[in-house]
């Protein structure tokens, strides 16, 4: 069975590695990532990860592996910053309080789609401005959904998440690993 990753994203290689797994291709799709008008953040993200993984052209024996995450504050769903103001605005909003990270896996192979998505709660510290300009300086906002990666300098900023830690890096691994087995995509196979 072949693997296609449908994402340029190296924290997602990463995490699939932790599975044991190296994708044989990776072939990112190039789709509208555009919230429809009232979309919440939930139903959206679901939609991405289905988008791409419909949008990668792959063999009907090939599994395609797609994912997107979407950092929600309430109804609001905080999108990669287009610089370094937005990227400040995301921040300050969620100084001091609690958000969500949606994602949601898609797994295609042929004609089949299994999905599943995640929701972890996610704690942001009181930030001071000091903070928010050192961090932006790094430019590790930059492409990252709510200007911030957890697995990166903003992890100081995170004193408390409940549930998935991978999901907020960008792949929930367990409920990844369920959905490539669904595919037929061997998992800890013995050498």
């Amino acid at each position: 069975m072949t693997l296609i990753l449908g994402s340029g994203s190296p924290r997602r290689l990463e995490l699939l590695a932790q599975l044991g797994l190296a994708p044989d291709d990776i072939r990112p799709p190039d789709i509208d990532e555009t919230p429809a008008k009232g979309e919440l953040p939930r139903p959206y993200c679901a939609r991405m990860a289905r988008e791409k993984a419909l949008a990668v052209t792959a063999a009907a024996d090939e599994v395609v592996l797609c994912a997107d995450t979407t950092v929600a504050l309430g109804r609001r769903i905080m999108g990669k910053p287009r610089d370094a103001g937005e990227a400040a605005e995301f921040l300050y909003a969620m100084s001091g309080r609690r958000h969500r990270v949606i994602t949601a896996v898609a797994v295609r192979r042929g004609e089949r789609l299994w999905e599943r998505d995640v929701v972890t709660q996610v704690k942001m510290k009181h930030l001071s401005d000091d903070e928010v300009n050192g961090y932006l300086a790094t430019g590790d906002w930059q492409g990252k959904a709510g200007a911030y990666g957890i697995q990166g300098p903003a992890g100081a900023f995170i004193p408390w998440l409940q549930g998935s830690y991978t999901a907020v890096v960008g792949l929930p691994v367990a409920e990844t690993a369920g959905l490539l087995q669904a595919a037929g995509i061997e998992i800890w196979r013995a050498a």
